[in-house]
C-alpha cells in the first residue's frame, strides 16, 4: 500500500476543519440556534460525506481504486468517531455553537 498519509491527515480533520463550518453555517442561515447534539452530528456527517464525491473523481485504476477504498475505510471510521461523540472538535463547535447564539 502506498503511503497515503496526507489523506489520512485530512480524514482526520475533515470534521474539524470543513464539516462544523459547514453546520455551524447551515444552521445559521436557516435560522435554527439550538439544534440538538444528534441534529448537529448528522449535519457534520452530512457535510462529511461530501468527501464521498471527492473520492468519485480519482482514475479508475487498480492503485486509484485501492487508495478510494482505503479513503473510504478512514471516513467511516471518522463517522463513527462523530456519530458517537467521540470527536473532541466536533462536541466543543456544538457547545460554542449553542451557547453562543
Amino acid at each position: 500500500m502506498s503511503d497515503f498519509f496526507e489523506i489520512e491527515r485530512l480524514v482526520e480533520d475533515l470534521a474539524k476543519i470543513y464539516s462544523t463550518a459547514c453546520a455551524t453555517s447551515w444552521y445559521k442561515v436557516t435560522n435554527i440556534s439550538n439544534p440538538t447534539i444528534d441534529e448537529f452530528r448528522n449535519k457534520v456527517i452530512e457535510f462529511m460525506k461530501h468527501f464521498e464525491y471527492t473520492l468519485s473523481t480519482f482514475p479508475h485504476n487498480n492503485e486509484s481504486e485501492n487508495f478510494k477504498k482505503y479513503a473510504m475505510n478512514l471516513l467511516v471510521k471518522e463517522i463513527e468517531r462523530v456519530l458517537n461523540g467521540e470527536n473532541k472538535e466536533v462536541e466543543k463547535r456544538y457547545k460554542y455553537f449553542v451557547d453562543y447564539i
